[in-house]
């Protein structure tokens, strides 16, 4: 059974043979449906929506009112530190990078492993930015970086608390300690992590994390950064403009202090407080049954693929902890994006194919042609497992009912005469892919 209701749970794909089956979603690790109790929570707030912290009128205030309990809530969910820490909400997680890089008094120290949002804004940030290969084991990388640190270059460390392609991750309390014993603060990738495992800054030590709404069933277009202040007070704020200020003449501009130092313009209040009832819903999961979810669903997925002939799973280190619900995959002699499309087409099976925005890893594991990547979430059960790995035992067996193309970079079915969802205005089905696909 589902963790959680999801909006679209129950939606109903067409299939090449005239077929409708529900929808089973593993691409929740790009972009997770919402759920249903953030999608009601905005539509209770939205006949009130009015400015925020510009105006006097009743509906100003509420709005007010909502987005700084939205902070305090999104705060909660990442345990931040009383009077120290503060949270600025972002975009998303890639915003929420940027903005930090921009603010890191020194270098910056990254593994090879990481997404792209947690490599490329860091060599902007004042100090610059190093590399460390990641090494076969959890052991030899610590000791990696700690060598690294040994040199006294870095101000800060940014890890991510879950790989998107492997869903493995550093310890984070070994880490932490490593890196603060060499004075050296720690930044965490949460947007995969936070949507399977809690993060408590002030329990692990963690000095910033930055998450995304979108990939924790929110998605309203907002994320968050939160972590220890005193660099974010004194940065250049991230954008130039309302908001951001206490005092502006023609020659002269005096900043105030973050968060709001950071927040210039009309901020995002829907996806603040999207972003807050997810954390609230999440937060009220026992830590256990989520950990059963998953590792179960995990293991079944595994112990499927192992089965077939031909199929090599990804992993980073031999010797790290359980991973979270992400699995990436190929299948020999078989192109993944192809791979993709029939799953889809003919098993109304959506998974993620290509390089995930980690290209440096992927070639890494010889994958430069990208890969077939399965998330699992709150929304998952054992049908959608059983019926992603039927769909793979077909394709194994040569079984299909479609002709497939290339169109635009992406595999598409020929003559696709699947209908297109009535009342969205759409003429057709996208085919396009971008770079990071």
């Amino acid at each position: 059974m589902p963790l959680l209701p999801l909006v679209g749970a129950d939606l109903q794909i067409p299939l090449v043979d005239g077929r409708t089956v529900r929808h089973a979603n593993f691409d929740g690790a790009a972009s997770a449906p919402a759920l249903v109790s953030v999608a009601e929570r905005v539509t209770a707030v939205l006949p009130w929506y009015a400015s925020v912290h510009r105006g006097s009128g009743y509906s100003s205030q509420v709005s007010t009112a909502l987005y700084e309990r939205a902070r305090d809530e999104v705060g909660r969910f990442v345990g931040a530190r009383q009077d120290e820490d503060v949270t600025i909400f972002t975009r998303n997680t890639t915003d929420a990078v940027n903005l930090l890089a921009a603010a890191v008094p020194g270098r910056v120290l990254t593994l090879d492993v990481e997404h792209h949002a947690n490599l490329l804004p860091w060599d902007r940030s004042p100090g610059g930015h190093e590399i460390v290969r990641a090494l076969p084991t959890v052991a030899e990388t610590l000791a990696a970086v700690e060598d690294a640190l040994r040199t006294g270059r870095f101000a800060l460390l940014a890890i991510t608390g879950a790989s998107n392609v492997t869903g493995e991750a550093l310890p984070v309390a070994r880490t932490v300690d490593l890196a603060h014993r060499h004075g050296v603060r720690v930044f965490v990738d949460g947007a995969q992590l936070l949507a399977h495992r809690r993060l408590s800054l002030e329990a692990s030590g963690v000095d910033y994390v930055a998450f995304s709404g979108h990939k924790l069933y929110a998605p309203f277009g907002a994320g968050a950064l939160v972590g220890r202040r005193d660099w974010l007070d004194v940065s250049e704020p991230y954008l130039a403009g309302g908001g951001a200020v206490r005092q502006v003449t023609t020659e002269s501009v005096e900043w105030t202090d973050a968060p709001a130092r950071h927040e210039a313009g009309t901020p995002n209040l829907v996806g603040a407080i999207a972003l807050a009832a997810a954390a609230t819903e999440l937060t009220s999961l026992a830590e256990a049954t989520v950990h059963q979810h998953e590792d179960a669903l995990h293991r079944r997925l595994v112990d499927g693929l192992a089965e077939l002939p031909g199929i090599d799973v990804a992993r980073v280190w031999s010797d790290s902890p359980a991973p979270i619900g992400v699995v990436t995959f190929r299948l020999a002699g078989t192109e993944p994006s192809l791979l993709a499309a029939f799953l889809a087409a003919e098993h109304g099976v959506s998974v993620r194919d290509g390089r995930f925005c980690a290209h440096p890893l992927l070639d890494r594991f010889g994958w430069g042609g990208g890969a077939v990547r399965a998330s699992i979430g709150a929304g998952t059960d054992t049908d959608d497992v059983d019926r992603l790995l039927a769909g793979l035992r077909a394709w194994v067996a040569g079984e299909r009912r479609a002709q497939y193309e290339q169109v635009d970079g992406a595999w598409v079915v020929v003559d696709d005469r699947r209908p297109v969802p009535e009342g969205l205005g759409l003429g057709g089905l996208a085919t396009t892919l971008s770079a990071c696909s």
